[in-house]
This record gives structure tokens, C-alpha cells and sequence, in this order.
């Protein structure tokens, strides 16, 4: 890059939002039982905010709203679409592609949903009890994101698909990107 180092701001943004991430999910995972077993309501939802605002787990191995979810083809498609993301990402900022603050604020962001998600894909399945003692494999293909802030959307009664810090990241970093492509950059 041209102007300004990625660095700082992987130490002071990427990563405390990556172990924000991690922390909340291995709580979630902790504190509630899987979404397939039957429990009581209080091992499976939190209500934050009566009729708008929960905690609760919920095993994503698809995409955006679940997208892809339940297929067996989706734990070996999405971690690669992280790793090519992940390339893309280098070579864009090898060509300088993310220019100025903006630029490197969402390659923070993007970096951390990326890394936060995939991590889940990796880990998530080896904590599985019913996958103690089943092959790598097995463990790999059971891998999913935890997903657990649940909102409704007042006035329209709107369940949105639940969702984690990861993805807040991923968000957050698109509309950065497409704020700051129509907004020209100061020339020093």
C-alpha cells in the first residue's frame, strides 16, 4: 500500500473484534444446549429484549441466512470461499485496491469476519460430543458457524436470520466498501 500500514490496524481493530467473536461464541456454545436436543426453554434461548431481541445457538454450515445450510457440499465449498477470499483480499492490497482509511478499515473488518467464521468451521465440529472418537474427517464435515444474536424487526414482525460479530464485521466492512467506492479520497 501506498499510503498507511494494514498492521496497526489488525492489532487495534481485527483482532480484538476476532476474540470478541470467539469469546461470544464458545459462551453461546457453552451455555446452550445444540439446537436438536430437546430442553428446557431456559438452555435454549435468553430473551434480552422481550419479543425483539434474544440469545440463542444456531449451527450455520451454509452462508448468508443460511444459504446452503444442511447440504453436504457446503463444509468443503465455504472454508475454500475464505481462503480464496483471503488471497483476494493480498492482491488487493498488493495493487492498492483499499485506498486510505476507509479502504483499511474494511479490509479490518472483512479480515476479522473472514477468519472469525472460518476458525468456527475448523473447531466447531471437534467440540461436538456425538463426534468424540469419529475420524478427522467426519469431525471437519460437521463444521459449522455459531449464529446467535436473534432479532425481530418491529412494526413488520420479521424474525431476521441470526447472526454473530463475524458477520456484523462482514457487513459493516461491504457497506464501507461501497460508501467509499463513490467517495473520492483526499490527495495530499
Amino acid at each position: 500500500m501506498k499510503k498507511g500500514s494494514i498492521v496497526p490496524w489488525l492489532l487495534g481493530l481485527t483482532l480484538p473484534l476476532y476474540i470478541l467473536d470467539q469469546v461470544t461464541k464458545f459462551w453461546v456454545v457453552d451455555r446452550f444446549v445444540p439446537p436438536w436436543i430437546d430442553a428446557p426453554r431456559d438452555q435454549k434461548i435468553i430473551e434480552v429484549i422481550p419479543d425483539y431481541f434474544n440469545l440463542v445457538r444456531v449451527h450455520n454450515q451454509g452462508v448468508a441466512f443460511g444459504m446452503g445450510n444442511g447440504t453436504e457440499w457446503a463444509p468443503l465449498v465455504f472454508p475454500f470461499i475464505s481462503l480464496t477470499a483471503f488471497v483476494l483480499i493480498g492482491l488487493g492490497l498488493r495493487k492498492n485496491f483499499f485506498i486510505g482509511k476507509l479502504g483499511l478499515l474494511a479490509v479490518s473488518l472483512l479480515l476479522c469476519g473472514i477468519i472469525g467464521n472460518l476458525t468456527d468451521r475448523l473447531v466447531q465440529g471437534w467440540r461436538l460430543e456425538e463426534l468424540q472418537g469419529a475420524s478427522v474427517w467426519e469431525k471437519f464435515k460437521a463444521g459449522y458457524v455459531v449464529d446467535f444474536l436473534d432479532f425481530t424487526i418491529p412494526f413488520i414482525n420479521y424474525r431476521w436470520p441470526s447472526f454473530n460479530v463475524a458477520d456484523s464485521c462482514i457487513c459493516v466492512a461491504a457497506v464501507i466498501l461501497f460508501i467509499s467506492g463513490w467517495k473520492e479520497e483526499k490527495k495530499d
